[in-house]
């Protein structure tokens, strides 16, 4: 099993603009911003979220929302503004919302193949 890593810019009300490392995990919903990364761009939380982990512990996270860009696709998306030591993810909903998918076998971001039914 690999990790997936994948640079992207994120931009917030006013315009300013951060470059950050994102870790691509397909197991989490949301994206994640560190917490100075958020607080540089100046997102304000807009509500609060429970989420589980993996161990089964629960953790409140604020959640906001914030522009998007990586370089197979940009858009508008829900982010977790993340606490002290929290670090970059990508998760589910954002790979969703700018129309990818990751590839499990060569690790890579891809456009999501749409079903015409």
């Amino acid at each position: 099993m690999g990790l997936t890593y994948i640079e992207g810019v994120v931009a917030g009300p006013t315009g300013r603009r951060r470059t950050l490392e994102f870790l691509v995990d397909s197991g989490a919903m949301y994206s994640l911003l560190p917490h100075k990364d958020w607080k540089s761009i100046r997102l304000a939380p807009k509500r609060s979220m429970v989420f589980t982990l993996a161990d089964g512990t629960k953790i409140e996270r604020r959640i906001s929302e914030c522009h998007m860009a990586l370089p197979q696709g940009e858009g508008h998306t829900p982010v977790i503004l993340g606490e002290p030591g929290d670090e970059a993810l990508l998760g589910v909903v954002t790979l969703e919302n700018l129309g990818l998918v990751l590839n499990p076998f060569n690790r890579t971001l891809q456009p999501m193949r749409m079903l015409l039914v």
